[in-house]
């Protein structure tokens, strides 16, 4: 059953719900001005660790930046938590079907997809800012389907943020994983995926355990036109050839945005604070 229709969200109770996050991590972004304005849009990028810090301040920049808003395929799994898929139905979200997306499509919607699913989001020890997609072709499916352009985007910040103490690897290879193996979890429980979707335990990487405060940065690529693989979405040649595309964008505004990072004398909230400061005394 298609549930892609909802009320969308005001501006303004956009930008109330996420002044708290947003004044701290001051985001920045680049390449919006290249976003179509008119008809369907795909937005493909990189999800990162934990998956909902970044993306509130991801969809308020875009409809700051573009006057129009993004509709997120979430996975499954959120729309089994009571009050949680409320929320998420509220800020645009629509479960992550084929039915679903064809219709934003159709609606000449703005749709937003992480390829890389849950596992980009319960990262593993030394995978910060990489793309773990998989043999994933769906987005680049659906976009030749409905010839919809799509934006590459990276995003960089939140994985700074944590240290990683324990991730899923961590938890499976121990007395506990070997515990839930014998009793069947892995295989019973669908959202368990074989111990895939275990979060990461994390300490954060400020002061006292907490998350470090890190600026975030967006960085939107170029809209890579699909006409010409027009007719060919079944052909898996075709749909990877794309998926390779993307994916080297991205990975090229990931390696971009962490440049500009190390060079931003205002990288951190002390920073900027500092800076501020100094501007109204000065």
């Amino acid at each position: 059953m298609s549930d892609a229709s909802y009320e969308p969200i005001s501006l303004d109770r956009l930008r109330n719900a996420f002044r708290p996050i947003s004044l701290m991590t001051s985001p920045v972004s680049s390449g919006l001005e290249d976003v179509p304005r008119t008809g369907p849009v795909l937005f493909v990028g990189n999800h990162t660790i934990y998956g909902m810090i970044d993306v509130p301040m991801l969809g308020l920049e875009i409809y700051e930046k573009t006057g129009r808003p993004v509709r997120g395929l979430a996975d499954h799994l959120h729309f089994s938590i009571p009050g949680w898929r409320n929320a998420l139905v509220s800020m645009g979200a629509v479960r992550g079907t084929r039915e679903n997306c064809a219709r934003l499509f159709e609606d000449g919607e703005q749709v937003l997809v992480f390829p890389g699913g849950g596992r980009e989001v319960t990262r593993r020890k030394g995978e910060a800012y990489q793309l773990i997609w998989k043999e994933r072709i769906g987005f680049a499916r659906l976009a030749i389907e409905h010839g919809v352009p799509i934006v590459p985007f990276a995003s960089v910040g939140v994985d700074d943020m944590f240290e990683i103490l324990a991730d899923a690897n961590d938890l499976m290879d121990s007395p506990i994983g070997s515990l839930l193996e014998r009793l069947g979890v892995t295989e019973k429980s669908w959202w368990f995926r074989g111990g895939e979707m275990i979060p990461p335990i994390s300490w954060g990487s400020g002061p006292a355990g907490l998350p470090r405060l890190e600026r975030q940065y967006f960085h939107f690529s170029a809209p890579i036109d699909v006409t010409r693989f027009a007719g060919r979405h079944e052909d898996r040649d075709a749909c990877f050839e794309l998926r390779k595309e993307v994916q080297i964008a991205i990975e090229h505004g990931v390696g971009t945005l962490l440049a500009k990072r190390d060079k931003d004398p205002e990288r951190y909230l002390a920073q900027r604070m500092l800076r501020a400061l100094a501007a109204r005394l000065g």
